[in-house]
């Protein structure tokens, strides 16, 4: 579980200094016109930084518990760099859909883990779906919360009341289901075979 205590400790380092220095946070946050002049490395950096002290620990707290549960799996898959890999991918790929849809709109602005975090949890739930996971203190199966976590993003994003970016969280998801499955197809039918065997 090395790397997942690793990228919650530059996470949670990088995020504190953030909260008091807004040029480190002007220099990382994902800014569509700024990637557009070369600075690709938003499409990370932004996931190094949060908004305060409760969106960081609610991230790193998700990260920490599904996070070390997935690592030893990705890292048998792909490799010792497997999750590391993982996780930087979903970040990415979790943002792609903001930027295209906001390249030219200089108002807009993204930060936070949650697209890498959303990933992490979603893969775990590919994997174990009837595992018992709890919601403010609210036990229930993993893979109801999956459905009703989507539900949820999607209403919310339709209506654009907040400041939330519930596409990362959306994308981000998608991709922890896509790459496990393309990474370990036997995911597939192991997935299946779980979820006519309801257990909780």
């Amino acid at each position: 579980m090395l790397t997942t205590i690793s990228i919650i400790a530059v996470t949670c380092l990088i995020s504190f200094l953030g909260f008091n220095n807004a040029q480190l946070i002007d220099k990382l946050i994902f800014w569509p016109p700024a990637v557009k002049r070369g600075q690709y490395y938003r499409f990370l950096s932004h996931a190094l930084i949060h908004a305060d002290g409760a969106h960081l620990l609610f991230n790193m707290i998700t990260l920490y518990f599904f996070g070390r549960l997935l690592e030893g799996f990705y890292e048998q898959v792909l490799g010792p760099f497997g999750f590391a890999l993982f996780y930087a991918g979903a970040v990415v790929v979790a943002i792609l859909p903001s930027y295209f849809a906001n390249k030219d709109n200089p108002a807009y602005r993204s930060l936070g883990a949650s697209g890498g975090v959303s990933a992490v949890l979603f893969a775990f739930i590919l994997l174990s779906p009837w595992s018992r996971i709890y919601v403010w203190f609210v036990p229930m199966p993993a893979i109801l919360y999956a459905v009703a976590y989507v539900a949820y993003s999607i209403y919310m994003e339709r209506q654009g009341r907040d400041n939330v970016n519930h596409s990362a969280h959306l994308w981000g998801g998608a991709y922890g289901v896509a790459f496990t499955l393309l990474a370990e197809p036997r995911v597939f039918s192991a997935f299946l075979q779980q979820l006519t065997n309801p257990r909780f």
